[in-house]
């Protein structure tokens, strides 16, 4: 077309157009990931306190004592105990929400001597 500006494979606009496509991709990947980050150290914080409890168990403690310290580390978690031979175990599990549509269940266990110091 004689007078016309536009050349035939002009790629004005397209940076515009995958950058609309990719944008949202990305944002639900980053959003994964820190949710994924969120659960692992909720993890941690999960083992941490069948940890305490399994060893003031262990120590002579109450279960309500043991119950507690699982709940005062991490913030609606519950948690149930057993004895398996000269071992106290205790198991700690929370339902985490990531977002409004995502749960993850977490669980953690651990043991520790009965009857020890």
């Amino acid at each position: 077309m004689p007078g016309s500006s536009r050349v035939l494979g002009d790629d004005r606009g397209s940076v515009a157009a995958e950058l609309a496509v990719a944008l949202p991709a990305a944002m639900i990947a980053v959003a994964f990931g820190v949710g994924a980050l969120g659960a692992a150290a909720m993890q941690v914080s999960l083992q941490d306190a069948a940890a305490d409890a399994a060893r003031l168990l262990g120590r002579g403690e109450t279960s309500a004592r043991a119950a507690a310290v699982v709940r005062d580390a991490v913030d609606g978690a519950s948690s149930a105990s057993r004895t398996a031979g000269d071992l106290v175990c205790v198991t700690a599990s929370l339902d985490m929400r990531i977002g409004r549509l995502i749960s993850v269940p977490l669980s953690a266990s651990s043991c520790a001597l009965a009857g020890g110091l």
